[in-house]
């Protein structure tokens, strides 16, 4: 009896412990598509307002120094959902549907973040623009999404139609559908959908990869969304208005999305990334201020992208960070956070410290860009960039010289040095040798 009553009394002092134990936490990736810098009001005073992602900004930390992997889709998609450089995994650049124009092929049998959380007993879903490949073995369910429901395509056609040079890459899962609506709103409708759906599995974490077409080209805001901008806005030419737009519409989704999070009883304990996969296209009146050029360029308008993380007590509201970092670094914050541990071998860096309020580990980090491409401008060749202790060599075409830029000193990327600092220059030219020999084994085609 008395053995019976200390086993009591344990069990009842040990039950607030086990009852306070830390629930692992759901993780929400939203990415957009051509979301440039300077078209979130976030960063300063735009045309654009963007009151529901302004408002995620606010309630976790605003990075305001962060890029993306690639200048474009499919190479920085391939980086976030696998942590290393694109090239690397056999996508240096855009898988489309015409294959003697496709440049990647996503490396069978490295793990992606979904993979990777499987393991440590998270649900997985991927829904919107995939983009990463059109057949087996690189859809969605094959690299570790339980649940798909998208577009396994490029670009759309239309937002409406959802077709691609003729094919419909609309999804569930295997099965072909075709859905009507606009795409950003079927998108943000999917992800409510999924978010009650798991409200019947609360105790099972999960990981959603949402990433938005919009707001890449064809810009196609629905005609009530550019009436309001051009009544409000009526000095704004044809093609800003439609881009203002258009965002407008993407942000209201946003909105949407993290209205049925916290609905379904999620946002407290959601982990939301909310990034872009490259800079805006200036030649569809997009923005990326302050930064020189745009989408497809090593400047930096083509590589700094809005990037935003919320964890409601745990990331201090209002926060902001200084940290020159990369999309594909939320794959090791994120299994962090999930308590695994990261590859040793991964090219991105967690970041944790920064999310808990403290520094990053002292040391410099090299920043390396990819992208190839075919056409007369590129002819199927690579052109890179490398950053380095706030220098960057660059070239945005594989026939152009090599340009060096001191960033610290000049951010607007205005003066180029190649000439005036010869050991700097040949410094970044080894390390970039080095990125490439690197990923000299690994195919980029099936």
């Amino acid at each position: 009896m008395p053995r019976l009553i200390a086993l009591v009394l344990l069990l009842s002092l040990a039950a607030p412990a086990l009852a306070a134990a830390p629930k692992r936490p759901n993780f929400l990736i939203i990415y957009t598509d051509d979301l440039g810098y300077g078209d979130v009001s976030t960063y300063h005073t735009s045309d654009v307002h963007s009151p529901h992602i302004d408002k995620l900004a606010a309630e976790g930390m605003t990075f305001m120094q962060m890029r993306a992997n690639c200048t474009v889709c499919s190479p920085s998609r391939a980086a976030l959902l696998t942590g290393r450089y694109p090239d690397l995994v056999g996508v240096p650049g855009v898988i489309r549907t015409n294959e003697t124009n496709s440049w990647g092929y996503l490396k069978p049998g490295i793990p992606t973040l979904a993979d990777e959380l499987k393991k440590q007993g998270y649900a997985t879903a991927c829904i919107g623009k995939w983009h990463l490949g059109l057949e087996s073995p690189n859809t969605p369910n094959e690299r570790g999404f339980d649940h798909f429901h998208g577009f396994l395509g490029d670009m759309m056609d239309s937002y409406t139609t959802h077709r691609r040079e003729g094919h419909n890459y609309m999804r569930l899962n295997q099965k072909e559908i075709d859905p009507p609506g606009h795409a950003t709103d079927l998108f943000a409708e999917w992800a409510a959908d999924y978010f009650s759906a798991r409200a019947q599995h609360a105790d099972e974490p999960f990981f959603l990869y949402l990433a938005f077409n919009a707001p890449h080209f064809p810009i196609e805001p629905p005609k009530e969304y550019l009436e309001a901008v051009k009544q409000a806005q009526p000095d704004l030419d044809d093609k800003r208005a439609k881009n203002v737009a258009f965002v407008h519409h993407l942000d209201d989704a946003v909105g949407k999305v993290l209205a049925s999070l916290e609905q379904n009883g999620f946002a407290e304990n959601t982990v939301v990334y909310f990034g872009s996969d490259n800079g805006g296209s200036l030649p569809h009146a997009q923005n990326n201020d302050p930064w020189r050029d745009g989408k497809q360029s090593h400047y930096d308008g083509g590589l700094k992208v809005p990037f935003f993380v919320r964890w409601p007590g745990h990331v201090s509201p209002g926060s902001r960070s200084d940290y020159q970092g990369m999309n594909f670094d939320i794959f090791p914050t994120f299994l962090q956070l999930a308590g695994a541990t990261p590859a040793a071998d991964l090219n991105a860096v967690s970041l944790v410290p920064l999310l808990e309020g403290k520094p990053m580990p002292s040391g410099s980090r090299d920043l390396y860009f990819v992208r190839r491409e075919g056409g007369a401008r590129y002819g199927g060749k690579a052109y890179q960039a490398i950053i380095r202790d706030g220098w960057k060599l660059m070239q945005n075409d594989p026939y152009s010289p090599l340009e060096l830029y001191h960033l610290q000193e000049d951010p607007q990327e205005q003066t180029n040095l190649a000439k005036s600092a010869p050991k700097k220059f040949r410094e970044l030219q080894q390390a970039m040798q080095k990125q490439i020999q690197a990923a000299g084994s690994v195919p980029w085609q099936p």
